[in-house]
């Protein structure tokens, strides 16, 4: 996408809210292969704010990356993970839990609801939301409401209006994001503005740094499980497992990292890969207490 275009609507960005503490997402966060702020984002829940770099160097869409690294947090880990993203032509989330198919829904960026009305019935259930009046404001959502939703000279403000008003329902099941993270806003002024925040702590990778410092990207590379101490914090957090289900992951793990390779998908390839390196922990485990 051109300057020029993100000049009329809004700059990509977005927002990974876990339903989990930081301690517990920073134990899984390294397998995106990404150094990004994280921080507290109300009772229950931690927000990682990524940087934009696979969508700004890679020129992959920032709903694809955003969408692979929820699946793979949420497989990884015993709680949800709901991704906020947006760009010139359109604004959307994407709610990851386990082994579940995600569920979402979109809106272009004049705010027209281009989603299905099912999705927002079941991500309000996934979520344990009130089934009254939680549904009946996301319900809201989907309808067409321009003159709500608009502000003259504001490109995109419908979009961000829609986001807002999401996080607004999120508000009574614990979410509440840090002064400056505000959906619409591009990664980079994001990344700046969690990185001034207090409490913010950069999430690690899995692989070594570079002796030059720099930071491969998981549009670049796949993340590795190569540190014992990141497999045992991965083996307390996510908890011990069977045989089988570990093969069941591992099993699944491959033929979606082969998907996404052969897609150049960074995010679904570290989905793959988080569920085979887990799988493979899970064997080794099962195996180790035989002998």
């Amino acid at each position: 996408m051109s300057t020029e275009k993100f000049e009329r609507g809004l700059a990509p960005g977005a927002l990974l809210l876990c339903r989990a503490e930081p301690d517990a997402v920073a134990a899984v966060a390294p397998l995106l292969g990404e150094r990004m702020p994280l921080l507290r984002a109300g009772e229950g829940w931690s927000v990682i704010v990524p940087e934009g770099g696979p969508w700004r160097d890679g020129g992959e869409p920032v709903d694809r990356v955003v969408t692979g690294w929820a699946a793979a947090l949420a497989v990884g880990a015993p709680w949800p993970v709901l991704a906020l993203w947006w760009d010139a032509d359109r604004a959307g989330y994407t709610l990851a839990s386990g082994f579940r198919r995600p569920v979402g829904y979109v809106w272009l960026a004049n705010g027209t609801p281009a989603g299905e009305d099912e999705a927002m019935r079941t991500f309000a259930a996934r979520l344990g939301l009130d089934p009254v009046l939680d549904v009946q404001s996301l319900d809201r959502l989907t309808r067409p409401d321009p003159d709500a939703d608009r502000e003259p000279g504001a490109a995109g403000a419908g979009a961000r209006s829609r986001l807002r008003g999401l996080l607004a329902v999120l508000t009574r099941a614990g979410i509440s994001l840090p002064a400056g993270l505000d959906p619409g806003e591009g990664a980079e002024r994001l990344g700046a503005a969690a990185r001034a925040l207090p409490g913010v702590r950069r999430t690690g990778t899995a692989g070594r740094r570079p002796a030059g410092g720099t930071l491969p990207t998981a549009a670049g590379r796949r993340p590795t499980l190569d540190g014992s101490r990141l497999a045992g914090r991965l083996t307390r957090t996510v908890g011990h497992g069977g045989r089988a289900p570990a093969l069941a992951q591992m099993a699944v793990g491959l033929p979606l990292t082969v998907w996404g390779l052969r897609r150049h998908s960074g995010g679904w390839t570290v989905a793959g890969a988080l569920l085979l390196g887990h799988g493979a922990l899970g064997v080794a485990h099962a195996l180790s207490g035989r002998t």
